[in-house]
C-alpha cells in the first residue's frame, strides 16, 4: 500500500481525490495546505473547468492535516507526495519532497521553467526516487485511442491532426493563475497538455512556429502552433484561456488518416468521439478505461510499487514539454520559426 500526502487543496486536489477512489494500492494519509483551507476535507465550495464534477467531502478518518509542509515530510509513514499546488510552488515543493526521500507526482507543468524542471529531474535521479509529471491526457481513453490508432496505423498512415483546448479565464486561484509570472499563462497551464500529447504521438518536434497574444495574465494566454515533426505529419494545436465569460471549457481534436477521419469534441458529451470512414455510416466510439486522472495516478502507484521508472510519461517528458512551450513563447515574441 502506497501512502500518499497531498499538498495544495484546491480544484486539482479535489479532482485527484475523486480519482483516488478508483485507484488500487494507494491510501491518502495526509493533507497539507499552508492557508488552512479544506483541511477538514470539505471541498464543496471548490469549482473548476471540468464539467459534471460533484461536490466533494473527504472522510478525514486516518488523514493527518498539516499547514506546515516540512511537518508532512517528516512523517516516515508517507511514501509519496502528490503536488496539486499552484505552478510557481512546484519546484520548491518537489525538490524538498525528493530530498526527504518521497516519491513525487506533480501536476503539470512540472515547474515554472524548463531550468527548474531539469533540476528536479536530476535530483530525482540522484536520490533514486520516482518523479512523474501528471500528464492526464496520455491516459484519457479517447486520447489513448488516438495514440494507438496512429502507432498501429489502424486506418492507414496519418496525414494531419489539429488539437484545440480553449477556455474562459480560470475563476479559481486567480491570484496565481492570472499572474503570468507565476503561472506562465494559458500557454504553460492549459496548452501544455496538447504540446505534450504532440511529443507523445510524434516525438519531440524539430521546430515550432507560433502566434499568440496576452489578454488576462501578462503572459501568453492564447497560442496557435505549427509543429514540425520528423515524420512530416501536419500537426497544429490551439490553446488558451482568453475566451469571454460564459464560454466555459472545451477540448477537441481532428485527425485525418488515409482511410478515416477521427473527430473528438468534448461538447458532444458521451458522443464526443466520432469516426468517419468511406462507405461506412458515421460511428460514435466510446473507448473504455478509467478517466485520465485515475489512469495517471494508478500508473504512478504501480511504478512506485514495482520500483520501476515511469515510461508512459517520465520526468524527462515533463522537462521536454516545458522546453517546447518556451520555444513557442519565443516564436511568438520573435515572430519566427524556433528550432528545438
Amino acid at each position: 500500500m502506497v501512502r500518499m500526502g497531498i499538498v495544495g487543496l484546491g480544484f486539482m486536489a479535489a479532482t485527484h481525490l475523486k480519482a483516488c477512489r478508483e485507484v488500487r494500492g494507494a491510501r491518502v494519509v495526509a493533507f497539507c495546505n499552508p492557508s488552512g483551507k479544506h483541511l477538514d476535507g470539505d471541498f464543496s465550495s471548490v469549482a473548476g473547468n471540468i464539467p459534471g464534477q460533484e461536490p466533494l467531502r473527504w472522510d478525514m478518518a486516518g488523514v493527518a492535516a498539516h499547514r506546515d509542509f516540512d511537518r508532512l515530510l517528516e512523517d516516515p509513514a508517507i511514501d509519496a507526495i502528490d503536488i496539486c499546488a499552484p505552478t510557481h510552488a512546484h519546484h520548491d515543493l518537489a525538490l524538498r519532497a525528493l530530498r526527504a526521500g518521497k516519491h513525487v507526482l506533480c501536476e503539470k507543468p512540472m515547474a515554472r521553467t524548463a531550468a527548474q524542471a531539469r533540476e528536479l529531474a536530476a535530483e530525482a535521479g540522484r536520490v533514486e526516487r520516482i518523479l512523474m509529471p501528471a500528464m492526464c491526457l496520455r491516459f484519457l481513453p479517447s486520447w489513448a485511442w488516438l495514440k494507438q490508432a496512429i502507432e498501429g496505423q489502424t486506418y492507414g498512415r496519418i496525414y494531419g491532426v489539429h488539437f484545440r483546448r480553449v477556455a474562459q479565464p480560470p475563476s479559481w486561484g486567480r491570484g496565481s493563475f492570472l499572474n503570468g509570472e507565476k503561472s506562465g499563462g494559458g500557454l504553460l497551464d492549459l496548452h501544455i497538455h496538447d504540446t505534450d500529447f504532440v511529443q507523445f504521438c510524434f516525438g519531440r518536434p524539430l521546430s515550432v512556429f507560433s502566434t499568440g497574444f496576452s489578454k488576462v495574465s501578462g503572459a501568453v494566454d492564447h497560442v496557435m502552433t505549427q509543429y514540425e515533426v520528423a515524420s512530416g505529419v501536419a500537426v497544429t494545436a490551439e490553446g488558451g484561456w482568453a475566451m469571454s465569460q460564459g464560454f466555459g471549457f472545451n477540448m477537441a481534436y481532428t485527425a485525418v488518416f488515409e482511410r478515416a477521419t477521427a473527430d473528438f469534441d468534448l461538447s458532444r458529451g458521451p458522443d464526443a468521439l466520432k469516426l468517419f470512414r468511406e462507405e461506412h455510416p458515421p460511428e460514435t466510439l466510446r473507448p473504455e478505461g478509467p478517466d485520465g486522472y485515475a489512469g495517471e495516478i494508478q500508473y504512478f502507484i504501480d511504478c512506485v510499487t514495482g520500483k520501476v521508472e515511469p515510461r508512459t510519461v517520465s520526468a524527462g517528458d515533463g522537462v521536454s514539454a516545458i522546453e517546447i512551450c518556451e520555444a513557442e513563447e519565443k516564436s511568438i515574441r520573435l515572430r519566427q520559426i524556433v528550432r528545438l
